[in-house]
């Protein structure tokens, strides 16, 4: 690249809003919150920027009876764990069909207890500490209010004893969709187990959502 084709400035709100007042910056994009992604869009009219928002995400990820069950369980593993879940895309919500649920939520908790935590920089480590203090409060919190709320705690819901913002791999059962798990993005390894019946029914459930995102369908 010839130099000043890409330039890197690390900040804050300060840069960031910079940005996206400054008339000479012609497109946006951003990756964060609903709330920001609303404030840059108002923020942009000013200036006819274009804007590009890849924003909140609650994806579901839909497993059938007739799935091949230990590729859907590896799938959605990885697709809730990636990162120790802070990814917009992360498939959270896992709806899976009644007549495969309850062996599902067993595998699903044998592998997010067998998942090596520690240093992402470490060869064989699957899941490393959340971002911040901040944020590890946030997602412990949540996961209070699952288990207020009647959802059951298969496994993980504890922060690990060790330096840095470790939470073990947190797997919840009977979660239902008016739960607060099931409905506000937690940002964290945190995953939803919800059964299901029918083709409809799911399709229903799935979409009744304000996130958008993202989801997936294994049959």
């Amino acid at each position: 690249m010839p130099e000043g084709v890409v330039n890197i400035l690390p900040g804050h709100n300060d840069a960031g809003k910079a940005l996206v007042a400054h008339p000479d910056v012609s497109k946006i994009a951003f990756t964060g919150s609903t709330h920001i992604g609303k404030e840059i869009m108002k923020s942009a009219a000013d200036t006819l920027k274009r804007v590009s928002l890849e924003l909140g995400g609650k994806s579901p990820n839909i497993v059938f009876d007739d799935a091949n069950f230990d590729a859907a369980v590896g799938n959605a593993s990885f697709g809730c764990f990636l990162n120790s879940g802070q990814f917009c895309m992360a498939g959270t919500r896992v709806y899976v069909q009644e007549g495969i649920y309850d062996r599902f939520v067993e595998r699903q908790a044998q592998l997010a207890e067998n998942m090596k935590m520690g240093d992402p920089f470490e060869e064989g480590v699957q899941n490393g500490p959340v971002i911040s203090e901040k944020q590890m409060k946030k997602i412990l919190g949540l996961i209070e209010t699952g288990k207020k709320q009647g959802a059951r705690l298969v496994t993980g819901g504890n922060q690990i004893n060790r330096d840095g913002y470790f939470i073990e791999p947190t797997v919840f059962a009977d979660v239902t969709d008016d739960m607060t798990i099931a409905t506000e993005e937690i940002f964290g390894p945190v995953m939803s187990i919800l059964k299901f019946k029918t083709v409809d029914e799911v399709i229903h459930r799935a979409n009744k959502h304000h996130y958008g995102l993202a989801a997936g369908v294994q049959t």
